[in-house]
């Protein structure tokens, strides 16, 4: 029972910050393997995705009523997002991670200064591309971090978020309602993989998310409330967390 409402609090928690901007896995996926020491990596990280994927449909849901989605460039951006998942965790299983491993706090390091350094970014919302460019440019956003996300994975939503912002002219809050929807196909073809191979705890998924969805609506609702301004500042601290973790995992590793 103990075991349980650790997780659900961790859920809780990694809904928020999901809806806000991403990276609730920093939050549960470290939370699973504390309480769960001796469970399969692979049922770990397939039970946070079940739980987690129901969160981010929810922030989805509560983005699209308030805010104007490009639906006509995201529904083929979060069909190649799902393809480029899929082939992402089909390639892990050839080739090493170790390199991807060391390059990432730099990567994150780099848009964290980026982001910084460019005050106005991601602060008004002024898309570049109308029509089939801006579902080009989307698509191949969704296939590089789909394929990103199926290969490692930490960071997926900060990197939709940013790409969106800085390749799409989207403020950070239409860049996080569009980052979403790309988010929960790529989470949903990973739960396919790691679902036929009986990686998940599909009992302690479900009440885990229970508590995604109820910390993602008040995530979602405080940004939709508060604008693009506490996007971008979450961003940063999301980003900033997520150098520290990977930088750590890099030396350990």
């Amino acid at each position: 029972m103990w075991e349980m409402v650790t997780v659900a609090l961790a859920a809780l928690a990694a809904g928020f910050v999901d809806a806000v901007v991403g990276g609730g896995g920093l939050i549960l996926v470290p939370a699973l393997f504390s309480t769960f020491p001796n469970a399969a990596a692979a049922t770990l990280f397939g039970t946070n995705k079940a739980a987690a994927i129901w969160g981010t449909a929810w922030a989805t849901h509560q983005y699209a009523q308030r805010v104007r989605m490009p639906w006509g460039a995201l529904l083929p951006a979060a069909c190649a997002a799902g393809l480029g998942s899929l082939a992402g965790a089909w390639t892990v299983t050839l080739v090493s991670t170790a390199g991807l491993r060391r390059a990432l706090p730099l990567v994150l390091l780099a848009v964290l200064i980026y982001t910084l350094l460019k005050k106005d970014l991601g602060r008004e919302h002024a898309p570049l591309y109308e029509g089939r460019r801006e579902a080009f440019v989307a698509s191949i956003i969704g296939l590089v971090i789909g394929f990103y996300d199926g290969f490692f994975g930490p960071g997926t939503g900060s990197f939709f978020v940013f790409l969106f912002v800085r390749l799409m002219g989207y403020d950070f809050l239409h860049a996080s309602a569009s980052a979403k929807l790309l988010n929960m196909s790529t989470n949903a073809a990973a739960i396919v993989l790691f679902g036929l191979k009986g990686h998940v705890w599909w009992h302690l998924a479900l009440v885990m998310a229970v508590a995604n969805v109820l910390g993602s609506v008040v995530g979602a609702r405080m940004a939709l409330a508060r604008g693009s301004g506490f996007v971008r500042a979450m961003f940063v601290v999301v980003v900033g967390a997520l150098i520290v973790k990977t930088g750590a995992d890099a030396l350990l590793h």
